[in-house]
């Protein structure tokens, strides 16, 4: 924190960046005191989540009737257990991260921090998505700076890795073939890179965060473990893209030959819901992507049918999102119980308790 004096030499933007970064520092740390309030407001919310996911399976079900696809449940059952692995792993790994940058935390809180906020995504802007982590994160006690960097570091390291897989593809894909453009994958990648090295990543951290009148972070992740990181972020993408091979697999009989390409088109279909983040969950612009991208496994190169695998993909992972947290819900509240059972603690059910 800055003094007065200090706040005086700092100017008009510099005491403006302080106050932004005071006002995050509060941010959900008090909440809606009286009881009918706080039900209202956490009824609310659930309401808006679900709202948004029956939004997405109802507007999406005329297309695929349309298409005259026939879902066949033999694939979506591998499907969802992949789906559900890819998001294990990444909450893991988004655990490791923490720990690289001095707070560690357990596996299950790791899982919890990570799943609970998963279906906020469906309500329109990010800010909501960001925000719960951080605060799940801090009950755990790991500090808002750090699991602000955290999710920096996983958002770089995921975006380099599915480009990565990706450029290949772009390079060579056929409505791409006259474009530069399609190169830059070459370049952005050893950026992302670079900028999350300690060297550069840590003084522009900690200038930032001096200028919101935060402290610095208590470490960075050292190179090497960002490039044993980004590997692991590179397995993480083949696992989902295994998920969504299955998935497609389910509407569309596809041969194991295009396995790479249905990989390589879902991480486009990830880049372009990153390119339109204040997208919920990337719909319609993360499907399209994935739409035109796997349309070359098709003879005749039909985006229509592109189109009925990107919504049989869509209708899966969502199934799988919510088998993931209700699962990671599940086995936390387990925890609870048996937990205050063996404390002789008696268990008290709370009618505001989501």
């Amino acid at each position: 924190m800055t003094t007065e004096g200090e706040g005086e030499e700092r100017g008009p933007v510099g005491r403006a960046l302080e106050k932004i970064g005071s006002f995050a520092a509060t941010v959900g740390k008090t909440g809606p005191k009286k009881r009918p309030v706080r039900i209202l407001v956490e009824g609310g919310l659930a309401l808006a989540i679900f709202g948004f996911l029956v939004f997405t399976v109802v507007s999406q079900w005329s297309e695929i009737r349309e298409q005259g696809v026939e879902f066949s449940l033999l694939w979506l059952v591998p499907a969802l257990a992949v789906m559900v692995a890819y998001y294990t792993m990444a909450a893991w790994l988004w655990g490791a991260i923490l720990a690289r940058l001095g707070n560690s935390v357990t596996f299950g809180e790791a899982q919890r921090i990570w799943a609970l906020p998963l279906l906020v995504r469906y309500i329109p802007g990010s800010v909501l998505f960001v925000l719960a982590r951080i605060l799940l994160a801090e009950r755990v006690g790991v500090p808002r700076r750090v699991a602000t960097a955290g999710i920096v570091y996983e958002q770089a390291l995921s975006i380099a890795a599915a480009l990565t897989i990706s450029t290949w593809f772009l390079i060579a894909h056929p409505d791409l073939s006259d474009y530069w453009t399609r190169w830059l994958p070459l370049l952005i990648v050893p950026l992302l890179l670079t900028i999350l090295h300690p060297k550069v990543f840590g003084p522009l951290s900690n200038r930032l965060l001096t200028a919101l009148g935060r402290e610095p972070l208590p470490e960075t992740i050292g190179f090497r473990s960002v490039l044993a990181l980004f590997g692991l972020f590179l397995a993480l993408w083949s696992v989902m893209g295994v998920g969504v091979f299955f998935a497609a697999r389910s509407a569309y009989v596809l041969g194991i030959g295009d396995l790479v390409v249905v990989a390589a088109s879902q991480t486009i279909g990830f880049l372009a819901a990153v390119a339109s983040a204040v997208v919920p969950a990337g719909l319609g612009v993360r499907d399209a992507a994935f739409a035109w991208a796997v349309k070359v496994t098709v003879p005749s190169g039909s985006f229509g049918v592109g189109a009925a695998l990107a919504i049989a993909v869509r209708a899966t992972q969502t199934v799988a999102e919510l088998v993931y947290v209700g699962s990671v819900t599940a086995i936390e509240r387990k925890g609870r119980r048996d937990a205050k059972s063996e404390s002789g603690e008696p268990e008290v059910r709370s009618g505001s308790e989501t």
